[in-house]
């Protein structure tokens, strides 16, 4: 069925909206929080959580131009912060060292976050990603959005894990360089135990 026909069974609150949503889209809800918490049940939990979710929210929203991105984008959010209630996982462990690799190269967050400033850095980072080919975008997205493990990354784009680990690290050097270039501060410094963290 057309996703706008699903939105708006949601806007009607007719709970056939959740069944469709769950044939059309719920392997890759499934694929994303799994990938995130990389436990099954809790996956499966993660993605009812979707359903009623996106239940709640439409309306007032109304995701009816993109609705497969307002899924995965809700899917995501309600994973990880699961992830953190829960954080005790490998997964957990993983996820934490995609963030340090991130927070190398974007800026930290003013107290609180001016929404101007997140617009900004938002933009600029879909500009950089705009420039990339196709195949190193898919690899940045499929690593740091999806969280995808460099293996996996590698299988499906048909490269050895040691070109995505290269991919990554320059895509990583050159976002930095590009937020720098439009006045982002990034403020990094070596460690005492060797791990780089904020100043």
């Amino acid at each position: 069925m057309d996703d706008r026909k699903i939105v708006e069974l949601f806007r009607k609150r007719d709970e056939a909206a959740i069944e469709l949503t769950a044939k059309k889209y719920g392997a890759r809800l499934f694929g994303l929080a799994l990938s995130v918490l990389n436990d099954r049940q809790t996956a499966e939990e993660c993605v009812n959580d979707v359903y009623m979710k996106v239940w709640e929210s439409i309306p007032p929203n109304d995701p009816a131009g993109y609705f497969p991105t307002y899924l995965l984008r809700v899917t995501r959010q309600i994973s990880l912060n699961r992830l953190k209630r829960e954080n005790a996982s490998r997964r957990s462990a993983e996820v934490c060292e995609l963030t340090r690799e991130m927070e190398e190269c974007i800026p930290s967050p003013a107290d609180p976050f001016d929404e101007v400033e997140a617009a900004e850095l938002k933009r600029d980072i879909n500009e950089f990603l705009s420039t990339l080919k196709k195949d190193k975008r898919d690899v940045f997205i499929r690593r740091y959005w999806f969280f995808d493990p460099v293996s996996d990354i590698a299988k499906r784009m048909g490269f050895k894990e040691s070109k995505v680990k290269m991919m990554l690290l320059r895509m990583r050097e050159e976002l930095k360089a590009h937020l720098e270039s439009k006045g982002h501060i990034i403020y990094w410094k070596e460690a005492e135990n060797g791990r780089i963290k904020r100043s």
